[in-house]
């Protein structure tokens, strides 16, 4: 069974909160972070993407930038634009979109349920993008992100989340990027935060991740440089918990991650295709696919649906996702992509952007061809990760996003884990 953990948040006032929260830092570019909050310096990008307050042609991974969020981080919080709660907490976290909500409990997970196994991972992660996410947090001494975890769903924790939601007040409430409605509450009572504790000891075997790979993966090895750094330190010292959101499985929504490739497109192109789907010309209307194991593909100017022939479907939790399918009979027989996190060629498109983000990279000339995916689901999702196995990357696309800066859980600094020490 996993544990959870109450914490003192550092978070926002709440006149502050709504613009202070941004969005992740992973799905923007510094570009388009730097326009984001060129006009707002309340941005939590200011800390997560520090690289926006200095000079252009900086390095994102340079050490000054993380320097600069922490910085940052101080000085949001001696402007009071963040303050710490002086107790030990639970958060709720409820999210609406298109009038669907998603609720769930702000905690710290442990490390060493990571390291058991308790906390499941369904994709690899890239060794840049997590040495990034390291350096950032032992700067700052903060996990500034919330890992996105998921869990099957138990009656007796929605009862408890839900009882809270109903009979007390948020202490943020307001929408933001897509229209998405935010809400939080604090749980401070002690009997309510036992109790959820007990449950999730008691009654939940395993978490997920559905979002946060490398945030994961960094909260751990940073908690294991400091474990190295301070062999005598109580296993209650915050570096070895991290900040996560757990969300019931039954709440969740994955949707399409799509493809755009950038090769040239042979002769017999769609001979090879017809070896392991079924081709149907849709013409210039968009094609979105409604079911698993179709897909849709823009070419030339010409949508068209790609059906996976029978005798190439199997069972196999990995190998029968529909991206997978597309990896072993497109992408690497055709176009000899081997290595998608690696090869420059190919590029993902989150479905939230919509049909027309594929057609334009394609009719820019940008790329030669884009695939419209039909997402896996949650149950695909947990399958693979009971198996040990792993998905493609780029197989998943939640939404509604996390937004950053609303949770911060504070590391202990150097000196005051060497005083726990003693």
């Amino acid at each position: 069974m996993v544990q959870i953990k109450p914490f003192k948040a550092i978070r926002p006032n709440e006149a502050a909160a709504k613009e202070v929260a941004s969005l992740p830092y992973d799905v923007l570019n510094s570009k388009e972070a730097r326009e984001m909050a060129s006009t707002n310096l309340k941005s939590f990008l200011h800390i997560d993407k520090a690289e926006i307050d200095l000079a252009e042609d900086q390095p994102p991974y340079a050490k000054e930038v993380y320097q600069k969020a922490a910085d940052n981080l101080k000085n949001f919080i001696e402007k009071q634009w963040f303050q710490q709660d002086t107790t030990e907490n639970f958060y709720i976290y409820q999210l609406i979109m298109n009038g669907r909500p998603q609720t769930g409990l702000v905690v710290c997970t442990a490390v060493e349920d990571y390291l058991d196994k308790k906390i499941k991972k369904h994709e690899f992660t890239r060794a840049e993008k997590e040495l990034d996410r390291i350096n950032h947090v032992d700067t700052t001494d903060a996990n500034t992100s919330p890992i996105f975890l998921t869990y099957r769903e138990n009656k007796t924790i929605d009862e408890v989340v839900n009882d809270w939601v109903a009979h007390y007040e948020p202490v943020y409430d307001f929408s933001s990027f897509h229209d998405v409605r935010h809400r939080v509450w604090v749980v401070d009572r002690e009997e309510t935060i036992e109790k959820l504790v007990a449950l999730f000891a008691q009654k939940v075997k395993c978490l997920y991740i559905a979002d946060g790979h490398h945030r994961t993966e960094s909260a751990v090895k940073v908690a294991l440089k400091r474990r190295a750094q301070f062999p005598n330190a109580p296993v209650e010292t915050e570096f070895n918990f991290f900040l996560s959101v757990l969300f019931p499985e039954n709440q969740l929504s994955i949707i399409d991650y799509n493809r755009v490739v950038n090769v040239p497109i042979e002769p017999d192109y769609f001979e090879r295709l017809a070896e392991a789907f079924t081709v149907h010309n849709k013409g210039v209307v968009p094609y979105k696919p409604k079911t698993a194991k179709t897909m849709g593909m823009y070419v030339a100017g010409q949508w068209y649906e790609l059906k996976v022939k029978p005798d190439i479907q199997t069972n196999d939790p990995v190998k029968g996702l529909d991206v997978a399918i597309l990896q072993d009979h497109i992408l690497t027989p055709i176009f000899d992509i081997q290595d998608i996190r690696t090869d420059k060629r190919i590029d993902f498109v989150g479905g939230i952007r919509g049909l027309k983000e594929l057609a334009d990279a394609v009719d820019s000339g940008e790329f030669s061809v884009a695939f419209a995916m039909y997402p896996p689901t949650m149950e695909d999702l947990l399958a693979v990760a009971d198996s040990g196995e792993v998905m493609p990357p780029k197989s998943t696309w939640f939404e509604p996003k996390l937004l950053s800066g609303l949770f911060i859980h504070p590391l202990e600094t150097d000196k005051q884990t060497a005083e726990k020490e003693k």
